[in-house]
């Protein structure tokens, strides 16, 4: 099946399943290790609600979705690209009339959030296995992009935001949350790369955002949005 999102020229994608994969042109697809084995992918959302929030980021889950709805509520009708779309736990706040392709590292995942999205009414989602820092999507396609609690898990967050200035149409907007380590009470281990509030806002600068905090006092968490300038 042909993708309904425009691909860079040179792009080839096999679909399997509700999932395309990067693919040579002999077909052989592209697989990337995750930082959460795809046989324990079912578990995902209970590690996440029940350990990673309250005790990795002293955060509730709750405020982390309310905040999100109210940020998001007046998002209808657009073209939205999420990195690091996890098991679909963007459906708790967006609308379902927004046109939505999802990209992750994890095949276990993706498929959980295929159901998810179908299942909410999203209308032909797309699903693809691919890193965040090297996206296969034509340029200046998308009004929205979403990174949430995906960006240190990324690790190069320079690639990451010049990804996004590309795929990303003119006044695009990017929503970010991501674990900072200021705010990182517990004091907790948290896997990944984390970068200062600071740090990301001259990151943001340096490619060609403004940045925007969004106010939400949350445990570790720090939610901002960055406009394409």
């Amino acid at each position: 099946m042909i993708p309904m999102i425009p691909l860079k020229p040179d792009i080839h994608v096999v679909k399997k399943g509700t999932l395309y994969y990067l693919a040579t042109d002999r077909n052989k697809i592209q697989r990337f290790k995750p930082w959460l084995c795809d046989s324990f992918s079912f578990l995902y959302d209970v590690i996440m609600e029940r350990s990673v929030f309250p005790k990795k980021f002293g955060a509730d889950v709750k405020q982390h979705y309310q905040t999100l709805s109210q940020e998001l509520a007046d998002v209808r009708g657009k073209n939205i690209l999420e990195l690091g779309t996890g098991s679909g736990s963007a459906v708790n706040f967006l609308d379902h009339d927004n046109r939505y392709t999802g990209t992750d590292v994890s095949p276990g995942l993706l498929k959980q959030a295929a159901k998810r999205f179908t299942k909410a009414g999203f209308l032909n989602p797309e699903f693809y296995v691919v890193s965040a820092d090297d996206l296969p999507f034509s340029s200046e396609i998308y009004d929205l992009c979403l990174c949430i609690l995906s960006l240190n898990f990324i690790g190069n967050a320079k690639k990451v935001f010049q990804e996004v200035n590309r795929i990303l149409l003119p006044n695009g907007i990017f929503v970010c949350v991501v674990p900072v380590p200021e705010k990182n009470i517990l004091k907790s281990t948290i896997r990944g790369v984390l970068y200062s509030e600071t740090e990301l806002s001259h990151i943001c600068n340096e490619h060609g955002f403004q940045y925007y905090p969004i106010s939400c006092d949350n445990g570790a968490l720090l939610y901002f949005k960055a406009i394409k300038q």
